[in-house]
C-alpha cells in the first residue's frame, strides 16, 4: 500500500542523511520506523482502553494466586 507523509524539513534531512550514510533507502527506514512505532502505539493505546474498561466494570482482573489455582500451578 502506498501512503504519502509530509515531513518537517529537518526530519527529511535527517532521513536523507541516514539513508545516504548507510546505503539503504528512505522507504526502508520509514517502514522500520512505522512498524516499531506502531507496536509501541498499540501497547500504549490498547492498554489504556483495557484500563478504562476495568475502571468502568466492563473488564475484570485476576490475582496471580487465582490464575495459578485455575491453571493448577498453585503450591
Amino acid at each position: 500500500m502506498a501512503t504519502s507523509v509530509r515531513l518537517a524539513p529537518e526530519v527529511e534531512q535527517r532521513l536523507d542523511h541516514l539513508a545516504s550514510a548507510t546505503g539503504r533507502t528512505k522507504a526502508y527506514y520509514l517502514r522500520e520506523i512505522i512498524e516499531r512505532g506502531l507496536e509501541d502505539m498499540e501497547d500504549i493505546y490498547l492498554s489504556d482502553k483495557v484500563l478504562e474498561d476495568i475502571r468502568a466494570g466492563r473488564e475484570t482482573t485476576s490475582s496471580l494466586d487465582d490464575v495459578e489455582k485455575r491453571l493448577g500451578l498453585a503450591d
